[in-house]
Protein backbone atom coordinates (compact mmCIF):
# COMPACT_ATOMS: atom_id res chain seq x y z
CA UNK A 1 0.00 0.00 0.00
CA UNK A 2 1.31 3.49 -1.16
CA UNK A 3 0.55 6.20 0.46
CA UNK A 4 -2.43 7.50 -1.93
CA UNK A 5 -3.79 4.39 -1.00
CA UNK A 6 -3.94 5.19 2.58
CA UNK A 7 -5.48 8.30 2.20
CA UNK A 8 -8.25 6.53 -0.05
CA UNK A 9 -8.62 4.03 2.72
CA UNK A 10 -8.50 6.41 5.99
CA UNK A 11 -10.89 9.01 3.82
CA UNK A 12 -13.41 5.99 2.91
CA UNK A 13 -13.67 5.12 6.72
CA UNK A 14 -13.87 8.51 8.31
CA UNK A 15 -15.75 9.93 5.41
CA UNK A 16 -13.69 12.61 5.82
CA UNK A 17 -11.95 14.47 2.36
CA UNK A 18 -8.97 12.67 0.66
CA UNK A 19 -7.58 16.53 1.09
CA UNK A 20 -7.97 16.42 5.05
CA UNK A 21 -6.70 12.92 5.43
CA UNK A 22 -3.47 14.15 3.01
CA UNK A 23 -3.00 17.06 5.70
CA UNK A 24 -3.55 14.86 8.84
CA UNK A 25 -0.94 12.14 7.48
CA UNK A 26 1.39 15.12 6.27
CA UNK A 27 1.01 16.18 10.01
CA UNK A 28 1.57 13.04 11.69
CA UNK A 29 4.71 12.47 9.57
CA UNK A 30 5.92 15.67 10.04
CA UNK A 31 5.55 15.66 13.53
CA UNK A 32 7.40 12.27 13.99
CA UNK A 33 10.03 13.49 11.73
CA UNK A 34 10.54 16.33 14.00
CA UNK A 35 10.62 14.17 17.37
CA UNK A 36 13.37 11.90 15.65
CA UNK A 37 15.64 15.23 14.81
CA UNK A 38 15.18 16.21 18.29
CA UNK A 39 16.77 13.42 19.15
CA UNK A 40 12.86 12.29 20.98
CA UNK A 41 11.23 8.70 20.02
CA UNK A 42 7.93 8.24 19.79
CA UNK A 43 5.58 5.56 20.72
CA UNK A 44 2.12 3.97 19.47
CA UNK A 45 0.86 2.33 22.03
CA UNK A 46 0.62 -1.22 20.32
CA UNK A 47 2.05 -0.15 17.32
CA UNK A 48 5.11 0.37 18.10
CA UNK A 49 8.45 2.88 18.56
CA UNK A 50 9.88 5.45 16.25
CA UNK A 51 13.69 6.06 17.41
CA UNK A 52 16.99 7.66 15.82
CA UNK A 53 20.22 5.24 16.45
CA UNK A 54 23.80 6.91 15.74
CA UNK A 55 25.64 4.52 13.56
CA UNK A 56 29.16 5.17 14.77
CA UNK A 57 32.17 6.17 12.30
CA UNK A 58 33.85 2.95 11.42
CA UNK A 59 36.88 1.77 9.05
CA UNK A 60 35.56 0.35 5.32
CA UNK A 61 36.75 -1.18 2.19
CA UNK A 62 36.27 0.36 -1.07
CA UNK A 63 33.94 -2.19 -3.45
CA UNK A 64 36.13 -1.00 -6.48
CA UNK A 65 39.71 -0.88 -5.35
CA UNK A 66 39.23 -3.34 -2.38
CA UNK A 67 43.13 -3.17 -0.68
CA UNK A 68 41.43 0.71 -0.21
CA UNK A 69 40.76 1.18 3.28
CA UNK A 70 38.22 4.19 3.45
CA UNK A 71 36.48 6.20 7.00
CA UNK A 72 32.82 5.89 6.66
CA UNK A 73 31.51 9.07 9.03
CA UNK A 74 28.72 8.73 11.57
CA UNK A 75 25.31 8.87 11.12
CA UNK A 76 22.17 9.07 12.24
CA UNK A 77 19.38 6.67 11.17
CA UNK A 78 15.59 6.04 12.12
CA UNK A 79 14.60 2.53 13.85
CA UNK A 80 11.30 0.83 14.34
CA UNK A 81 10.43 -1.57 16.85
CA UNK A 82 7.22 -3.26 16.48
CA UNK A 83 4.68 -2.97 19.15
CA UNK A 84 3.38 -6.46 20.70
CA UNK A 85 -0.27 -5.87 18.97
CA UNK A 86 1.45 -5.43 15.53
CA UNK A 87 3.23 -8.69 16.15
CA UNK A 88 0.20 -10.29 17.25
CA UNK A 89 -1.80 -9.29 14.14
CA UNK A 90 1.09 -10.09 11.70
CA UNK A 91 1.08 -13.72 13.74
CA UNK A 92 -2.38 -14.37 13.23
CA UNK A 93 -3.56 -14.01 16.85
Amino acid sequence: MNKAKLIEEVASKTRLTKKQVEEVIETILDSIMDALKTGDSVTLAGFGTFSAKIRHARKGVNPQKPSEKIDIPEVTIPKFKSGKALKDALKGK
